[in-house]
């Protein structure tokens, strides 16, 4: 049986991975900062013939990721998939968002994501076997007015992952940029984007659609992995719309109504 470390598993789509994984009978690490949910999911799935660590960690700290390493290594396990899905965003002006929730949003989105694939990588290369599923967004293929920091990020995620899938192409790891849409989760409260045009059309898929589609990405080795029919079709859009246009259509959208 293989382990899997996914970090944001207390809510959404990382809960649905976590679950999925438990139920395909992988061994789970489960990192998020509420405790209770943690246990909750643990609880879940306690019938299931696998082994469940749960690590209370706020990845927002700049020590997190060195910690989660080194707590991981005391329980003597070896990560073989690392799902780097802890991740928030936050709607509103740039000038307006507090600098220290997007210094935040960095910390977790783009470092600690970086920092944990530096660390587990390298037992990974040496077994010659792993993966590493990094979910990025739709909004990685475009600039993002009034989300301008978080979409960022995700272009930051799917460029690194793209490059050190190539990288690695030899090794016998695998890295996967899974890019959804608009989900139903609770990511859209966190950002304050619930009365926003994206959230208020329908067909948002739910977080466990997202979820299992990531595994079947995974399962194909794919580089990257774009959630829906529409969505593909906007992300090709894209290489044929002008630049102020996109910029143009992502602001109404992530504007509230």
């Amino acid at each position: 049986m293989k382990t899997a470390l996914v970090t944001g598993a207390s809510s959404g789509i990382g809960w649905e991975i976590a679950k999925l994984l438990g139920e395909q009978g992988h061994h789970l690490i489960l990192v998020a900062r509420s405790e209770d949910k943690l246990l909750e999911l643990k609880k879940l799935l306690q019938n299931t013939p696998i082994t469940i660590d749960i690590i209370p960690l706020d990845l927002s700290l700049a020590t997190a990721p060195q910690t989660l390493f080194e707590k991981v290594n005391s329980l003597g396990r070896t990560v073989d998939i690392l799902v780097n899905n802890a991740g928030f965003g936050e709607a509103g002006a740039f000038s307006d968002i507090d600098l220290k929730r997007q210094a935040d949003m960095i910390q977790v989105n783009v470092t600690t994501l970086t920092a944990l694939t530096h660390l587990f990588l390298p037992a990974m290369k040496e077994k010659r076997s792993g993966h590493i599923v990094n979910i990025a967004s739709t909004a990685a293929f475009q600039p993002g007015p009034y989300m301008a920091v978080y979409f960022a990020t995700k272009a930051y995620v799917l460029l690194l992952s793209e490059a050190l899938s190539e990288e690695l192409c030899e090794s016998g790891v695998y890295v996967t940029a899974i890019c959804p849409g608009a989900t139903h989760s609770g990511f859209q409260k966190a950002a304050h984007l619930t009365t926003a045009h994206l959230f208020r059309r329908g067909g948002i898929p739910s977080s466990l659609e997202v979820a299992r589609f990531t595994l079947k990405a995974m399962e194909k080795h794919k580089v990257i992995a774009i959630h829906g029919l529409m969505n593909k079709l906007m992300v090709w859009s894209l290489r044929l719309t002008p630049r102020f246009l996109a910029r143009k259509v992502a602001k109404l959208l992530v504007k509230n109504a």
